[in-house]
């Protein structure tokens, strides 16, 4: 293995897009060229409601909220209870940046399944809560507070971002229960962003999964030569 610092490789797309898919593979694919972790940088507001329901007292509530609406992004009406909920979700992406930090300073090439921005606000894996100050000071408080942790995450680039490109039919197609409108604000901003990446990898996701795969494979295999690691194989470097 190369002497230099393990690779921050990231993954984007739209729901739709094969993001799950690809991430399995390629957890496969840089296992050849070290001790790899698959981190998930994003919400998951199911898990996070799901733990949010085993709290005591407001546990019922809060899940519910979570489940039932996941927090509409720059809705102007937040409550003292969604302002929860994004602090829910707020610490959870938190605690996962720090274990991916950590992580790669112990040697582990890093895949990341989304990664945290402020390219576009608003937009997936960025803020929830929107710039304007709230009649709620707590509101203000969690703003302050996830805009913080927001421009401390995003000074750690990833070194490569892999953007899964996908049409919105094929998208609506492979993701039924997901809302149209949804999903087209999703594959429209994905453009847009780069994360600061060293390098950028454009995918045409609509291709069948094959063909998705071994494009992937490819590429990934060209960058972490340019980045000095070689391939080991049962112990012997190939």
């Amino acid at each position: 293995m190369s002497t230099k610092s393990t690779p921050v490789i990231a993954v984007i797309g739209s729901d739709g897009s094969g993001k799950s898919t690809v991430c399995e593979h390629l957890v496969g694919t840089l296992s050849e060229y070290g001790t790899t972790s698959y981190v998930h940088l994003g919400k998951q507001a199911g898990n996070v409601g799901r733990a949010a329901a085993n709290l005591p007292l407001i546990g019922r509530s809060v899940g519910h909220k979570i489940e039932k609406t996941r927090v509409k992004v720059n809705k102007t009406n937040h409550t003292t209870l969604s302002g929860l909920v994004v602090g829910l979700f707020l610490i959870r992406r938190v605690r996962r940046f720090r274990n991916m930090l950590r992580l790669r300073k112990q040697g582990h090439i890093i895949l990341a399944d989304r990664y945290p921005h402020l390219q576009v606000p608003g937009a997936y894996d960025s803020l929830t809560l929107p710039s304007a100050p709230s009649k709620n000071p707590f509101i203000n408080w969690v703003t302050k507070r996830e805009l913080n942790a927001f421009q401390w995450m995003t000074q750690y680039r990833p070194d490569l971002v892999i953007k899964l490109n996908v049409s919105l039919d094929v998208a609506c197609a492979r993701k039924p229960d997901h809302r149209r409108d949804a999903l087209r604000r999703k594959i429209e901003v994905t453009p847009k962003l780069d994360f600061g990446g060293k390098k950028i990898i454009n995918i045409d996701a609509d291709q069948p999964l094959a063909q998705v795969l071994a494009q992937v494979d490819t590429l990934v295999d060209e960058f972490m030569v340019e980045q000095g690691f070689k391939k080991v194989i049962k112990g012997e470097v190939v």
